[in-house]
C-alpha cells in the first residue's frame, strides 16, 4: 500500500534508538524527509547510517535534549514546517510511591507530558494552516492498565493523552490528527534494562528474566520494534485521515479491557 507520504517531512523525537528508530525506519521507508534527534550526536550519526543502509534515505539529525525549552527551540528550528510530529521520550523509572520525590514527579512531568505538549502547540498551527498534520504520541499501555510499579510513567502519560484528545477536537477539521501508540514489551532497550532488573532482584539469568516478562505477554513474546514502526507510518498516512484521537494498542493482545 502506498501511504501517500513521500515527501512528507517528518520531525521523530528521541529516535537514535528503540521505538522512536524504528519509526523513524518506517517513515524513511515510505519517503518520507525525516529529522531524528537525540542527545548525544555520535549515537544520531550512527543512527542515520543504519536508516540510510535499509531505506536509501539519510535522515537530517538534530542533537538536543527535548527536556529543555532550548532543546526544543532547537528541533523546531531545524524542521520549522513539519508534516508529521513523532512525539517519544525515555520513561520514569519504575517504583512505588513512596519511592518518587517531588524533583522525580517534575523530571517525568517535563520529559513526558510538557515535552511533547509544547511541541504539538509549536506545529499544529502550521500543519493547520497547510490543512495536513500528523502527530503520533509514544505512550505507554500504562496509561489504559496502570501497574503498581508504573504509576509514575502512567500519570504523566495519561495527562498528554487527555491533552491530545482535547487539541485534536478541533484540529483534525483542518486534517490534522493526533493518536497515540500505547506499547508494552517490545524488545528495546527499556526492555533489557526491566530484564537486567529483574535478573538482580530475583537471582536469576538475564534469560530466565526475559522468558518471565514475555510469558506474561498473550502472544508469550516480544513485540518487534518494526511492528510498532510500521502501525506509527499507517496513523501518519493519507488513509488515516480519519483516524483521531484514538490510543491504539500495542501488546501482544494483553489488553484485558474491551474498550
Amino acid at each position: 500500500m502506498d501511504l501517500g507520504i513521500k515527501g512528507r517531512k517528518a520531525v521523530v523525537c528521541a529516535s537514535s534508538q528503540g521505538l522512536g528508530l524504528a519509526c523513524a525506519m518506517s517513515l524513511a521507508r515510505e519517503g518520507c524527509r525525516v529529522w531524528i534527534n537525540g542527545r548525544s550526536e555520535s549515537k544520531l550519526e550512527e543512527a542515520a547510517a543504519q536508516v540510510e543502509v535499509l531505506t536509501g534515505h539519510r535522515p537530517a539529525i538534530v542533537a538536543a535534549d527535548i527536556t529543555t525549552e532550548e532543546g526544543r527551540a532547537r528541533l523546531v528550528a531545524a524542521c520549522p514546517e513539519a508534516d508529521i510530529l513523532v512525539n517519544n521520550n525515555a520513561g520514569p523509572e519504575p517504583g512505588k510511591i513512596s519511592d518518587w520525590s517531588a524533583q522525580d514527579w517534575r523530571d517525568a512531568v517535563e520529559a513526558n507530558m510538557l515535552a511533547p505538549i509544547m511541541l504539538i502547540r509549536a506545529y499544529v498551527p502550521g500543519m493547520r494552516a497547510r490543512r495536513f498534520g500528523r502527530i503520533v504520541n509514544i505512550t505507554s499501555a500504562m496509561v489504559k492498565s496502570p501497574h503498581a510499579m508504573m504509576g509514575l510513567s502512567a500519570a504523566v502519560r495519561a495527562g498528554l493523552t487527555a491533552l491530545s484528545k482535547s487539541v485534536q477536537n478541533d484540529s483534525v477539521a483542518d486534517n490534522v490528527t493526533i493518536n497515540n501508540l500505547l506499547p508494552e514489551r517490545f524488545d528495546t532497550d527499556r526492555q533489557r534494562f526491566m530484564a537486567e532488573r529483574m535478573s538482580q532482584r530475583d537471582g536469576i539469568t538475564i534469560d530466565e528474566a526475559r522468558k518471565c516478562i514475555a510469558d506474561t505477554i498473550a502472544a508469550k513474546r516480544f513485540g518487534k520494534p518494526s511492528e510498532l514502526g510500521d502501525a506509527c507510518a499507517y496513523l501518519c498516512s493519507e488513509q488515516a485521515s480519519f483516524v483521531s484521537g484514538q490510543n491504539l494498542q500495542l501488546d501482544g493482545g494483553s489488553y484485558a479491557g474491551l474498550i
